[in-house]
């Protein structure tokens, strides 16, 4: 019997370490939203479209004569159109990469990974960088040339320093530590609360579920995430599930500063002594 797209991310990322392929992982996540499909059939579709991708960027990088960059973003924002939706933002096709690939529209981070998959195919260092309110793509180089792929520019520190100032305040000034790459499991965790925030938006909560328990394969250490979870098995009467979550919350973070709301919370499930799932 052939694995579910769960099963498959589950192995992507199990064993702590961050040589994750980012690709698959993405065509993963956007798997489990589709019903009765060929998952090795899905993701190797969208791997070979990829590949197509990068074979036709490097002729515009070659003619680009040392102006890599250039040519990436030309070939990608230029020639196929990959570009923000700004019409529909939270829309969630934009966080689903196949989608993505095809409708060429997306949000920062899943364009970001167009951009760092193509450019890493075509042996460019492109990475993604969780530049604060937007997410950016940084090309290592020499020069370290910052990418913003949602509106196919290049960004000099100048340009830098105005996103970050829109979103942190007109006194704040650009560090290094905002052009950091950003690890593929922090970015995968980013992608996946993305979509769990719309599908909270629009009131979805078993697949928000979802969202939460794939978050936490990713990150099982991630403390804000299992509070998370709990409260998602409360909004869909899975108490047992709840308690269990909220327990193990208390005993890994017993000093957080939400701890007292989860113990009067754990206090309200005991009282009330709901009907366990």
């Amino acid at each position: 019997m052939a694995a579910t797209a769960r099963e498959r991310f589950t192995a992507l990322v199990s064993g702590g370490t961050n040589d994750i392929d980012l690709a698959k992982a993405a065509l993963l996540i956007a798997a489990e939203g589709y019903d009765e499909i060929d998952v090795d059939r899905f993701v190797s579709h969208y791997i070979e479209e990829l590949n197509a991708l990068a074979v036709r960027a490097q002729q515009h990088i070659a003619a680009e004569d040392g102006r890599e960059v250039d040519g990436l973003i030309g070939f990608l924002a230029k020639h196929c159109g990959f570009r923000g939706n700004d019409n529909d933002y939270y829309d969630r096709r934009n966080s689903y990469f196949n989608e993505v690939l095809d409708r060429r529209i997306g949000i920062p981070i899943t364009l970001a990974l167009v951009y760092v998959e193509v450019g890493h195919r075509c042996g460019l260092d492109v990475r993604g960088v969780g530049f604060p309110g937007h997410f950016l793509a940084v090309h290592v180089d020499s020069h370290q040339t910052v990418i913003d792929p949602f509106f196919g520019t290049v960004l000099d520190e100048a340009g830098c320093t105005a996103r970050l100032r829109a979103v942190a305040g007109p006194e704040a000034e650009l560090d290094p530590s905002h052009l950091a790459a950003t690890a593929p499991r922090d970015i995968l965790t980013r992608m996946l609360g993305n979509l769990k925030l719309i599908h909270l938006r629009a009131r979805e909560f078993e697949d928000a579920l979802r969202c939460s328990e794939r978050i936490l394969l990713v990150r099982p250490d991630s403390t804000n995430e299992l509070r998370d979870r709990a409260a998602l098995y409360l909004q869909l009467e899975c108490f047992d599930a709840a308690r269990a979550d909220l327990e193990r919350f208390l005993e890994v973070a017993p000093n957080d500063e939400s701890a007292g709301l989860v113990r009067n919370e754990l206090v309200k499930l005991q009282t009330d002594s709901p009907v366990l799932h």
